[in-house]
Order: C-alpha cells, then structure tokens, then sequence
C-alpha cells in the first residue's frame, strides 16, 4: 500500500481529521456519548491507519516507541493524580468536588482530567500492542 498514490493522499487527508475527531470524542465526552475510552481508540485507530499507509517504520520515527511508553505512564500518573489531589485538598479519592470552590466547576474539571488520562492511556496501549504485533514478523526476520 505504500506505493499507491490514492491511498497516500486520501490518508494524508483524513488523519488529521480523524485526529480531531478524537479531540472532539474528548471534549465532548462529559457532555454527551463518548470520553475518553473512545477518543483514545479513535487516536490511536488514526496512526494505525498512518502504518498501514505510510509503512510501520515511517509511523515509529513520527510516534516513536519511547513516547507511546511515556504516554502510557503518563495517562495513569494524570489519572492517579486526580485522586490525589481530591485527597489533598480534604476530599476522598477522586472526588471532584475539592477541586474547585464552586462543586459544579470541580466536578467538571475533575471528570476531564479523569478522561485526559483514560484518552493518553488506552491510546498509548493500543499502540504499543499494535507495534507489537506487526513488528513481530520484522524482529524475527532480523534475528536470523
């Protein structure tokens, strides 16, 4: 697929939109169908489609391995911290309603760093396997 002048550049158009539409699945999740789960299967579904594309190799040098690993820390370090934060400011775990003066505003905020971390997790993980998997046939080969 590498070689074909259509797929490159349909692809090149429709990522960065499905890209946004992740965003969109993010910002709006707290307000209607979607959050983080589903943005960050859509992010990710997104550089899976650049590598089937553009090739496995050209995807790692753009979302190398080292910053899907971070991202995968990250997201649950953003989750964790969440809840920590309700526990220093005098809450429980995870309770949004410290997070701010007014609940509402709290709540609010809370709920979307919860699914900023959900988002960069599951991305992270379902490139990491994705990377997994399709390099497996390119490892072996380069052992022998």
């Amino acid at each position: 697929m590498q070689n074909d002048l259509v797929l490159r550049v349909v692809g090149k158009l429709l990522i960065p939109f499905i890209l946004l539409f992740a965003l969109y699945v993010l910002f709006h999740g707290d307000f209607g169908p979607g959050g983080g789960f589903q943005a960050g299967v859509i992010f990710a579904t997104g550089i899976v489609f650049h590598a089937l594309i553009f090739g496995l190799d050209n995807t790692r040098q753009a979302v190398p391995d080292r910053l899907v690993e971070s991202m995968l820390a990250g997201g649950v370090l953003i989750y964790a911290g969440v809840g920590v934060a309700g526990l220093l400011l005098g809450g429980n775990y995870l309770d949004y309603f410290v997070l701010d003066k007014n609940p509402v505003i709290g709540q609010h905020r809370g709920i979307f760093w919860v699914e900023v971390g959900v988002a960069t997790t599951v991305s992270s993980v379902m490139l990491k396997i994705f990377y997994m998997f399709a390099s497996r046939g390119q490892r072996e080969g380069k052992e022998e």
